[in-house]
C-alpha cells in the first residue's frame, strides 16, 4: 500500500454538505522514542489561502493519549482553543476521520463515533486548502461533497 507524503496538502472548495474524510494510521510512540519526540500529534488545519501563512478557518490537534485541540487563527493571532480530554485515537492502529461541514459547524467522527463539534469562526467557503501533518501514515485524504 502506498501512503501520502507528510505534510499532505490538498486544495479543496468547502461549502455545507461536504465531508472531509482522512484515512490512516497514528505512528506508534514507541517509534517517536527513538527519535526524541515525546508525544505522537496528528494535526489537520484549514486553510483560507493556498500558505500556511493564511488564516486557519479550523485547527484540529491531536495529543495521541492526553488531549484534543480545536482552534482557529484569524489575522495571523491565536483565537480562544477548545480542549477536550477524550482522545479517540490508538498509536499505531488506523482511524477514518471526518469533518463534516454544517450550517453552523464542524462536526467530527472518529470511526463512525461522533466525537466534537467546533462552531464556525470563519466562514467555510473561504477555505481553499486542508493540510494533514505530523506522526501520522496517511492513506488517503478526499472531500465529498452532498453528504446530506
Amino acid at each position: 500500500m502506498s501512503f501520502l507524503t507528510v505534510p499532505y496538502k490538498l486544495p479543496v472548495s468547502l461549502s455545507v454538505g461536504s465531508c472531509v474524510i482522512i484515512k490512516g494510521t497514528p505512528i506508534d510512540s514507541s517509534e517517536l522514542v527513538q527519535h526524541a519526540v515525546n508525544e505522537p500529534q496528528l494535526q489537520v488545519d484549514f486553510y483560507t489561502e493556498m500558505n500556511e501563512e493564511s488564516e486557519i478557518a479550523f485547527h484540529l490537534r491531536v495529543h495521541l493519549g492526553r488531549r484534543v485541540v480545536m482552534n482557529s487563527r484569524e489575522f495571523g493571532i491565536w483565537m480562544l482553543e477548545e480542549n477536550l480530554h477524550y482522545v479517540p485515537f490508538e498509536d499505531g492502529k488506523p482511524f477514518d476521520l471526518r469533518i463534516y461541514v454544517c450550517r453552523n459547524e464542524y462536526e467530527v467522527k472518529v470511526n463512525g463515533e461522533y466525537i466534537y463539534a467546533f462552531v464556525h469562526r470563519i466562514p467555510p467557503s473561504y477555505v481553499k486548502m486542508i493540510q494533514v501533518c505530523r506522526d501520522v501514515s496517511l492513506d488517503s485524504v478526499l472531500v465529498s461533497n452532498g453528504w446530506r
